[in-house]
């Protein structure tokens, strides 16, 4: 009879567990990355290097710890992928509040020809920066895809 109670009791805390993950991810708003700004860090014979400028908006009414943002950042409408990988560097995005994130990126000119004639010809580039964001909260942690598109000029970005 005592295992059955145990048992019994078992059940009920991985049902209470469960029940409280499923609400916990239902409370949970996703946060929003957009491209803020590319800036040219330096420039060489073969390449350069730039700060690719996110922010990341939380509209959750609790604080995100990021602990992880895998990103990819294509160029001249995803033919040119100039950069991707792993940010491992730890953030933290207030309640109802934005923090910037900066990626450092590294370039050839080889392999963003077709970007720079199109900022040659038109003056502007279609970006994509994608990717996901490992955020932990209160309710638990989160992976969370992103995803932003738009145009760069050589004034700025354009929305």
């Amino acid at each position: 009879m005592r295992k059955m109670v145990m048992a019994a009791a078992a059940v009920a805390a991985l049902s209470v567990a469960a029940a409280c993950a499923t609400l916990g991810k239902a409370a949970f708003q996703n946060p929003v990355v957009n491209l803020r700004s590319v800036s040219v860090r330096g420039l060489g014979l073969t390449g350069g290097s730039l700060d690719v400028k996110l922010s990341v908006y939380n509209p959750n009414h609790f604080r995100l710890d990021a602990t992880r943002l895998n990103y990819k950042v294509n160029l001249a409408g995803d033919s040119v992928t100039v950069a991707s990988g792993t940010l491992d560097s730890k953030f933290t995005v207030t309640d109802n509040d934005s923090t910037e994130v900066v990626i450092p990126v590294d370039f050839t000119y080889a392999g963003i020809g077709a970007a720079g004639r199109s900022i040659l010809n038109t003056g502007a580039v279609s970006y994509h920066v994608l990717g996901d964001v490992v955020v932990g909260s209160m309710l638990g942690n989160f992976t969370v895809p992103f995803s932003t598109t738009g145009r760069f000029t050589t004034t700025g970005i354009a929305r």
